[in-house]
């Protein structure tokens, strides 16, 4: 089901920026048992997002008020959040535009995150690159068409996600999440200055990573970097930490750092 406005609609106006041009931003929320989870966060990023767009800002209260109208009382579900800058304005400027339009939808948890969670994931490597854009760099904003063309790649060679390589050859991410690796007691993360989305759940393990007793180093890392780990994890807001059991052929133990991050969100 979806919401427009705090209305329950199935249908967007053609004109919307968001179909035009992709002119606007999204998160994407964990609830648990009905409750929001990291809703702050949520808002600070897209708030951001909003911003660097140049986007009115809503009112947050109300936006908090209709997620929680569209949340699912189950143990676990989903809802997205996206805004567009709204209806109006002939090519790219967006001088005559309306107002922002707000849709809301929710979703299942998804069963294989489960599974993921529990048992790990196989990676392959993506042969498509990333482009450099420091301007967006960071933001989910609602042109996602890199991520579309790497995640059909990994669909056809027959993998659930794969690693990301922007195209000076430096790790990203995966296709739908932000990558982790320990080696020696220090947790490694790519930066996100040059490409990638700054994930909530990322945030919240990096926060969390000096009270397990691990160094942070986040960086630009060439891909034997990564294949030379001790135990690799993905993190994003829905499946918030799930273990990574191989990487194009090579093999990881769910380690110890990965099952503490695991029982920090779980707490």
């Amino acid at each position: 089901m979806f919401w427009h406005n705090g209305e329950p609609r199935d249908t967007v106006a053609i004109a919307d920026r968001s179909f035009q041009y992709g002119d606007g931003c999204f998160t994407t929320i964990l609830t648990k048992q009905g409750e929001i989870q990291h809703w702050p966060y949520h808002m600070e990023r897209m708030d951001a997002c909003l911003k660097l767009l140049a986007i009115p800002l809503p009112d947050w209260s109300q936006i908090r008020r209709w997620l929680d109208q569209a949340t699912l009382d189950e143990t676990k579900a989903g809802l997205k959040l996206h805004i567009s800058r709204g209806e109006g304005g002939r090519g790219y400027s967006p001088s005559q535009v309306t107002q922002p339009n707000v849709t809301i939808s929710h979703f299942a948890f998804p069963a294989h995150y489960t599974q993921w969670q529990q048992h790990g994931l196989q990676l392959g490597v993506c042969h498509l690159r990333m482009g450099i854009n420091p301007l967006l760099a960071g933001h989910k904003h609602n042109n996602r068409l890199e991520q579309v063309l790497l995640k059909g790649e990994m669909d056809r060679a027959g993998f659930a996600d794969g690693v990301c390589l922007d195209i000076q050859g430096h790790v990203v991410e995966t296709t739908m999440a932000n990558l982790f690796w320990v080696k020696d007691k220090t947790l490694y993360t790519p930066t996100l200055a040059s490409a990638g989305v700054a994930g909530i759940a990322r945030r919240l393990i990096l926060e969390l990573a000096p009270t397990l007793g691990l160094e942070v180093v986040v960086g630009r890392f060439a891909l034997e970097h990564l294949e030379q780990a001790d135990e690799v994890f993905i993190s994003n807001a829905i499946v918030e930490v799930a273990p990574v059991t191989e990487l194009a052929g090579q093999h990881y133990s769910i380690g110890f750092y990965t099952r503490r991050f695991q029982e920090s969100f779980n707490s």
